[in-house]
């Protein structure tokens, strides 16, 4: 055989590049939605005054406004946003496209559409893509709060499931305490891996809110299986009305007021 007939051993293959895995879109302890299992306990000022709080620890902050059939947070603190999330589920704007900063808090808002019922109607599809979106988002921040409805509706349940933490928001009321407890059943059932904490609100002192987290406890015990831990107990204090009837932050109007410190032990254990 000559020399030009010789075959050149080719050299091998370079090894195919390992495929990169696709990171989870946020941290699983990284949103919280912030539930009650009626209205009227106090949730909505509860979320505004958490986000505060986790602003001024330095945790970059993002509120969400998941009462998509009373949405009001921004009613409450006083802003008139120019995008809200009716844009967004309309397919107008993007989900970071509707975010609003609230300076004197701090921290960012996706406002609701306030008053507007026909949120409630949004389908299926399209609110699993809300709440993938939100996901998404939320890698951008170090705290993402939803303030969600009352209830159980469909659309509480499919952002609850959006998230791997839930604080449920009590009162000393017998309806408030029935009506959680119902809001963790059903939840618990849906998505067994969710973690619940507990948060009793406008007690008339950390003993009565610590009775009141125990007779939630026991049921949560005795039918669940499940024993959700005190996240903390608020104080009742008359300054909270009066910072909402003025639409601002308890932390702006009153940042020593008792009910503020309550909410910033609060942060401090989210931190």
């Amino acid at each position: 055989m000559t020399a030009d007939a010789t075959e050149v051993p080719r050299p091998p293959a370079p090894p195919a590049p390992t495929p990169t895995p696709t990171p989870s879109p946020v941290k699983a302890n990284n949103m919280f939605a912030i539930a009650s299992g009626k209205g009227g306990v106090g949730k909505t000022w509860f979320s505004i005054t958490l986000a505060h709080c986790l602003a001024r620890l330095g945790a970059k902050t993002l509120l969400f406004d998941g009462d998509l059939g009373l949405a009001n947070l921004d009613i409450q603190l006083g802003l008139t946003p120019k995008h809200d999330l009716g844009s967004v589920v309309a397919g107008r704007l993007t989900l970071n496209q509707a975010i609003t900063p609230y300076d004197d808090g701090g921290f960012e808002i996706i406002a609701g559409r306030s008053g507007s019922g026909g949120m409630l109607n949004i389908t299926a599809a399209r609110m699993k893509t809300l709440s993938n979106d939100l996901r998404v988002l939320a890698a951008d921040y170090d705290k993402v709060l939803m303030d969600l409805g009352a209830g159980v509706e469909r659309t509480v349940q499919q952002l609850t499931n959006g998230a791997g933490n839930v604080i449920v928001v009590i009162t000393d009321e017998p309806t408030s305490l029935t009506d959680a407890y119902a809001f963790i059943k059903v939840m618990q059932t849906e998505s067994p891996g969710l973690s619940f904490q507990i948060v009793a609100n406008a007690v008339n002192s950390t003993r009565e809110g610590e009775r009141t987290y125990n007779t939630l406890l026991k049921a949560c015990e005795g039918f669940l299986k499940i024993s959700p831990p005190l996240l903390g107990v608020i104080r009742r204090d008359s300054k909270v009305p009066d910072a909402i009837r003025r639409q601002a932050s308890l932390l702006t109007r009153y940042p020593n007021a008792e009910a503020a410190t309550d909410v910033e032990a609060i942060a401090k254990k989210l931190i």
